[in-house]
């Protein structure tokens, strides 16, 4: 056979996580033809001596729904081996949408998913209404494959106006037209539907995101919508009102969540799950309530990460535990080095340090009251503060905290940070991992990922831009918990590499891909195990209208292809676009 693409001398890992076998790899049109000797000459040929073979991973949970519109790259997510992306995650989104609520929208994102809201206003094409529209406005090519759920904030605002935003409930009537665009999507190929009930989220004006408070008639309702199709799933990420003084909100926003998912006729559902500080055992109380709920034929998956869930800080940064006090206040608008400048003056450190901290969380703002009491307990947050390094290292003792730094200088901690975030000219961040970091270890990140209803997720590509740089998640998996972690536990690779692939394209309803197998879509990782490496997380300006987001690239990807094409060589982008939207459902068949 003539090949388009062969891979040679590399071991497989198929994706089912059976035991890796050394074979070659024949690519012809996109598709994987052959796999053994491959006797036959080819156009291109991928030397995989020493590297193991994948299947391109997935990822269930990202917010590039905006950025797909002006930008074909979906970076950070295409350096990390990932080539399918499933967008509209947590209910936020861009459509369906009538021209006088795109600001609405924005907003929303901009709070929410802490995406400059310049930036999405000057880089969305809008170029679209109903849902389907979007799809079809979208699928052009990419770097790499794409899906979009239909997303519960948008739905709800375009059925019912201004009553959604200022949280009316839904009448039978706009959960019946609720229910028919978000049926109708389904048919077009859209992959699910997704809702977000958390606390944490809100607009850029500080309101609550328009599905925050859905009623389970509301929310079972739409997933109706479900009844009659082999597809979809359903999405959600709920805090259970947890900053609110209420003791029975965590047994009433679980049976609405079951509510929810039951209406959808047996089509998989997933949670958000991880080990939040300030109810640091809520976690094992939805393992314990999903268990019970798939004895009783609710299909409950759980979305979560391999690491903790980490904030960035820095002066760069959309956070750091100064932008609350006066003296900064009045320098925050200046350019980074002006404020490094300024803030190197002792006199200035000294009557800044001396300051009280004003609050940043309430009426106009979409900072969550959260923030003010992490700030309130610096000193003590202080001991899961660290320094990542030029190879970042997310599992740290106390022993090489900020605190302890401090301790050893006979500092404060606020000092300590003051310091640390002026070294490297003001570029220097540290990591705060607000969930999953709770006992300063990975025990309970462990028991969630090896859980048998686990699924992973959660990395947030394209989300949080100024905050968070979790689209680095499959690599992680792969090099701390596959590799580096050894006697304290760890997953074998072959496991590794099965959660982020076939478990993820069987979930979805991925037909054609997520496993190295004859007939299925070329979508495949070469990847240098023994030498994959994350590079540190950097600034770069280079969203619309000179928005900033953080970045992090991986070293050790030979080759990531996308339908037979490669997209990333030697860990650079090599700018071809095969990248398409992905519909599933009939609508797969017929595309």
């Amino acid at each position: 056979m003539s090949f388009d693409l062969l891979i040679k001398n590399g071991l497989v890992y198929d994706g089912d996580g059976g035991s890796p076998y050394h074979a070659n790899v024949g690519i012809k049109e996109g598709i994987i033809a052959e796999i053994g000797t491959c006797e036959g000459d080819a156009t291109d040929v991928i030397d995989a001596s020493g590297a193991i073979i994948t299947p391109g991973f997935i990822d269930l949970h990202t917010h590039y729904d905006g950025q797909v519109s002006w930008d074909e790259k979906f970076e950070p997510s295409v350096y990390h081996g990932v080539t399918t992306v499933v967008m509209g995650s947590c209910g936020v989104g861009f459509a369906p949408v009538k021209p006088a609520d795109h600001d609405k929208l924005v907003r929303l994102m901009e709070g929410v998913e802490d995406i400059p809201g310049s930036a999405l206003s000057e880089g969305i094409t809008w170029n679209w209404e109903s849902f389907e529209d979007y799809m079809s406005a979208i699928d052009f090519p990419h770097t790499i494959d794409f899906a979009a759920q239909v997303v519960h904030d948008p739905l709800r605002v375009y059925v019912m106006g201004d009553r959604a935003v200022y949280n009316e409930p839904a009448t039978n009537e706009d959960i019946e037209k609720m229910r028919d665009l978000t049926r109708a999507a389904l048919k077009a190929g859209a992959v699910g539907f997704s809702t977000g009930r958390s606390d944490v989220h809100r607009s850029a004006d500080g309101e609550w995101t328009p599905s925050s408070e859905a009623t389970a008639e509301e929310l079972s309702g739409i997933a109706a919508a479900f009844r009659g199709l082999d597809h979809g799933i359903l999405q959600a990420v709920n805090d259970f009102d947890l900053e609110r003084d209420d003791p029975d909100a965590f047994d009433r926003e679980w049976k609405l969540l079951e509510q929810f998912a039951s209406g959808a006729d047996g089509r998989p559902f997933s949670l958000s799950l991880m080990q939040r500080d300030f109810a640091p055992k809520q976690w094992r109380d939805i393992l314990s309530r999903s268990e019970d709920a798939k004895n009783r034929g609710v299909n409950v998956n759980l979305q979560v990460a391999p690491r903790g869930i980490g904030v960035i800080l820095g002066l760069q940064c959309t956070f750091h535990p100064f932008i609350g006090f006066p003296s900064y206040k009045k320098i925050s608008h200046l350019p980074l080095a002006e404020r490094v400048e300024i803030m190197r003056d002792p006199a200035f450190k000294s009557q800044l340090l001396g300051e009280e901290m004003e609050k940043l969380a309430g009426d106009g703002t979409p900072i969550p009251p959260i923030a003010d009491m992490l700030l309130a307990q610096i000193d003590f947050i202080s001991c899961k503060m660290f320094r990542l390094g030029e190879n970042p290292d997310y599992e740290q003792s106390v022993d090489r905290s900020v605190y302890k730094a401090a301790l050893e200088g006979g500092v404060t901690p606020l000092d300590k940070i003051y310091d640390i975030l002026l070294e490297k000219d003001g570029h220097e961040f540290l990591y705060f991992p607000i969930y999953n970091y709770t006992d300063l270890n990975y025990d309970a990140v462990y028991k969630m990922m090896t859980h048998p209803q686990a699924i992973m997720g959660l990395s947030d590509g394209g989300a949080h831009v100024g905050t968070i740089c979790d689209a680095s998640f499959p690599s992680y998996l792969l090099l701390h918990w596959a590799r580096d972690r050894g006697e304290k536990g760890s997953i074998p690779l072959e496991t590794a590499v099965k959660k982020l692939t076939s478990e993820l394209a069987d979930f979805a309803g991925f037909k054609d891909r997520g496993r190295i197998k004859v007939g299925l879509k070329a979508n495949i990782n070469v990847i240098n195990h023994e030498q994959l490496r994350l590079h540190p997380p950097r600034m770069v300006q280079d969203l619309p209208a000179g928005g900033q987001r953080l970045l992090q690239n991986a070293h050790g990807y030979i080759a990531t292809l996308v339908g037979g094409v490669p997209v990333v060589r030697n860990d650079v982008l090599t700018g071809a676009l095969p990248g398409r939207l992905v519909r599933v459902g009939p609508a797969a068949e017929a595309a």
